[in-house]
Protein backbone atom coordinates (compact mmCIF):
# COMPACT_ATOMS: atom_id res chain seq x y z
CA UNK A 1 0.00 0.00 0.00
CA UNK A 2 1.15 3.59 -0.94
CA UNK A 3 0.99 5.59 2.57
CA UNK A 4 1.13 9.43 2.06
CA UNK A 5 1.21 11.92 5.30
CA UNK A 6 0.40 15.41 4.45
CA UNK A 7 1.98 17.83 7.03
CA UNK A 8 0.20 21.43 7.96
CA UNK A 9 1.12 24.21 10.71
CA UNK A 10 -1.15 25.47 13.37
CA UNK A 11 -2.30 28.32 10.81
CA UNK A 12 -2.83 25.77 7.93
CA UNK A 13 -0.03 26.05 5.74
CA UNK A 14 1.65 23.20 4.40
CA UNK A 15 5.30 22.28 6.16
CA UNK A 16 5.81 18.39 4.20
CA UNK A 17 4.58 15.48 2.88
CA UNK A 18 5.90 12.18 2.49
CA UNK A 19 4.70 9.08 -0.24
CA UNK A 20 6.57 5.74 0.76
CA UNK A 21 5.31 2.44 -0.13
CA UNK A 22 4.18 0.68 -3.37
CA UNK A 23 0.41 0.16 -4.38
CA UNK A 24 0.52 -3.77 -4.99
CA UNK A 25 -2.17 -3.47 -7.58
CA UNK A 26 -0.17 -5.36 -9.98
CA UNK A 27 3.20 -6.75 -10.82
CA UNK A 28 5.85 -4.18 -10.94
CA UNK A 29 5.72 -2.63 -14.18
CA UNK A 30 2.25 -3.53 -15.15
CA UNK A 31 0.28 -1.40 -11.78
CA UNK A 32 -1.58 1.09 -12.74
CA UNK A 33 -2.51 2.58 -9.38
CA UNK A 34 1.53 2.87 -8.51
CA UNK A 35 1.81 4.90 -11.53
CA UNK A 36 -0.86 7.31 -10.89
CA UNK A 37 0.39 8.20 -7.83
CA UNK A 38 4.12 8.74 -8.82
CA UNK A 39 3.15 10.72 -11.64
CA UNK A 40 0.78 12.92 -9.44
CA UNK A 41 3.50 13.40 -7.07
CA UNK A 42 6.29 13.72 -9.30
CA UNK A 43 4.47 16.24 -11.23
CA UNK A 44 3.58 18.07 -8.26
CA UNK A 45 7.54 18.28 -6.88
CA UNK A 46 8.33 19.71 -10.24
CA UNK A 47 5.90 22.10 -10.58
CA UNK A 48 6.68 23.23 -7.14
CA UNK A 49 10.42 23.80 -8.11
CA UNK A 50 10.36 24.56 -11.79
CA UNK A 51 7.22 26.91 -11.94
CA UNK A 52 6.85 28.36 -8.14
CA UNK A 53 10.14 28.05 -7.41
CA UNK A 54 10.06 26.98 -3.87
CA UNK A 55 13.13 26.10 -1.82
CA UNK A 56 12.24 22.56 -0.55
CA UNK A 57 14.41 19.84 0.82
CA UNK A 58 13.47 16.73 -1.24
CA UNK A 59 14.67 13.06 -0.40
CA UNK A 60 14.12 10.12 -2.61
CA UNK A 61 14.57 6.26 -2.81
CA UNK A 62 13.07 3.69 -4.68
CA UNK A 63 15.04 1.46 -2.94
CA UNK A 64 13.08 2.08 0.45
CA UNK A 65 10.02 1.26 -0.74
CA UNK A 66 9.26 4.31 -3.40
CA UNK A 67 10.28 6.98 -0.55
CA UNK A 68 9.34 10.47 -1.37
CA UNK A 69 9.76 13.25 1.63
CA UNK A 70 9.48 16.87 0.68
CA UNK A 71 9.66 19.83 3.34
CA UNK A 72 8.98 23.49 3.00
CA UNK A 73 12.06 25.50 4.14
CA UNK A 74 9.56 28.58 4.59
CA UNK A 75 5.99 29.02 4.42
CA UNK A 76 5.05 28.04 0.65
CA UNK A 77 3.29 30.49 -1.92
CA UNK A 78 -0.19 30.17 -2.39
CA UNK A 79 0.27 28.69 -5.52
CA UNK A 80 1.99 25.81 -3.85
CA UNK A 81 -0.63 25.19 -1.76
CA UNK A 82 -2.88 25.12 -4.57
CA UNK A 83 -1.05 22.20 -5.81
CA UNK A 84 -0.94 20.15 -3.21
CA UNK A 85 -3.98 20.58 -3.09
CA UNK A 86 -4.89 19.25 -6.82
CA UNK A 87 -2.21 16.17 -5.68
CA UNK A 88 -5.05 15.02 -2.78
CA UNK A 89 -7.63 15.55 -5.09
CA UNK A 90 -6.10 13.67 -7.50
CA UNK A 91 -5.23 10.62 -4.68
CA UNK A 92 -9.32 11.22 -3.90
CA UNK A 93 -9.80 10.02 -7.66
CA UNK A 94 -7.35 7.20 -7.75
CA UNK A 95 -8.95 6.27 -4.39
CA UNK A 96 -12.41 6.56 -5.71
CA UNK A 97 -11.80 4.30 -8.73
CA UNK A 98 -9.40 1.71 -6.91
CA UNK A 99 -10.12 1.91 -3.26
CA UNK A 100 -8.11 1.94 -0.40
CA UNK A 101 -6.59 -1.17 -0.29
CA UNK A 102 -3.75 0.29 -2.28
CA UNK A 103 -3.61 3.92 -1.17
CA UNK A 104 -4.70 6.08 1.82
CA UNK A 105 -3.11 9.19 2.61
CA UNK A 106 -3.70 11.91 5.94
CA UNK A 107 -3.16 15.31 6.37
CA UNK A 108 -2.74 16.65 9.49
CA UNK A 109 -0.74 19.60 11.85
CA UNK A 110 2.20 19.82 12.52
CA UNK A 111 3.29 18.34 16.32
CA UNK A 112 4.54 21.31 18.54
CA UNK A 113 8.16 21.22 19.62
Amino acid sequence: MIRVNITKDKDGDYKSFVCKGHADYAEAGSDIVCAGVSAIVINTINCITDLVREDIDLTMNEKEGGYIAVSFREKPDRRTDFLIDCMVHGFDWIIAQYGTSYLKYEIREAEKC
